[in-house]
């Protein structure tokens, strides 16, 4: 292997390789961008425009300033983001923390079906909660979209918080007894912030998850006013074409949740997959 000063070739070819593969998958978004900033008659071009030759802010002033619809939109996606987000975490941190600390009979099998909810595609479950919800009135409503998106993000979240719970030493949890914690006290003030880096993760993915739903938000919603953001971007594809540069200016301020999440949340969202995916 031939050196050169601190690095060695190989490690040349590997840093070069992963940043072709990083610009690979950051070219779509991009283009995203570069369409949304492209006049009409550049849309359709050929070869394309790569850049702009004549960049414009059209459909962003069109979208947010002249026309502010977009933003009911975006108000119906943060309630039910928010909604998912915080139905999960409160379901999910005490059933990881029974599956971890309580002796119940039959861990195993409950473990084995959470992992087969997670390969079940939103399609099977979508027909199901319709018929469900229509019978109690919960069709057109934020709570259907929660309760929807939880029931996808509920076996993923238990899954991920159960090793970290596993991680925390029973001396923790016999001291705050001793000091005259109940059980649930020591939980909700001991034991939890023990697990934050998980919390931060599982919170984090339920808030996407919840921020990008399509298919419960096609099937338990008709009404526009508690439709989400993604069902928002249809109305830019119609009978006679799609408004590319308009549909691509709401999808990037729809994507900036997700990359501010990420990008701030993202040394946590790793370790916390990690550890979920560890074998106890």
């Amino acid at each position: 292997m031939i050196a050169s000063g601190k690095y060695s070739a190989r490690s040349y070819i590997t840093a070069a390789a992963a940043a072709a593969a990083t610009l690979v998958y950051l070219f779509p978004i991009y283009w995203l961008f570069v369409t949304s900033i492209k006049p009409m008659n550049e849309l359709f071009a050929y070869p394309p425009h790569y850049i702009p030759v004549s960049p414009t802010l059209e459909a962003y002033v069109h979208n947010f300033v002249a026309d502010t619809g977009i933003f009911r939109y975006i108000g119906n996606s943060f309630i039910i983001a928010t909604g998912t987000m915080l139905l999960t975490l409160l379901l999910a941190s005490p059933s990881a923390y029974g599956l971890a600390r309580l002796p119940i009979r039959g861990k195993g099998a409950v473990l084995i079906v959470l992992l087969a909810t997670q390969m079940l595609p939103s399609i099977m479950v979508a027909m199901p909660l319709f018929i469900v919800f229509s019978k109690v009135q919960l069709v057109n409503s934020y709570t259907a979209l929660v309760i929807a998106n939880t029931t996808h993000t509920l076996p993923f979240a238990v899954l991920v918080l159960r090793p970290y719970f596993l991680g925390v030493p029973s001396g923790v949890e016999e001291a705050a007894l001793i000091d005259g914690c109940h059980k649930a006290g020591a939980f909700w003030k001991v034991v939890l912030p023990l697990v934050t880096p998980g919390l931060l993760t599982v919170g984090a993915i339920s808030f996407l998850w919840g921020w990008g739903d399509f298919i419960f938000a096609l099937t338990l919603t008709s009404d526009e006013s508690v439709r989400p953001l993604t069902m928002g971007l249809s109305k830019f594809t119609g009978e006679f074409g799609t408004q590319w540069n308009y549909l691509m200016a709401v999808a990037a301020i729809a994507a900036l949740p997700i990359i501010i999440i990420f990008a701030s949340l993202q040394k946590y969202i790793v370790s916390g997959l990690a550890s979920g995916s560890m074998k106890d």
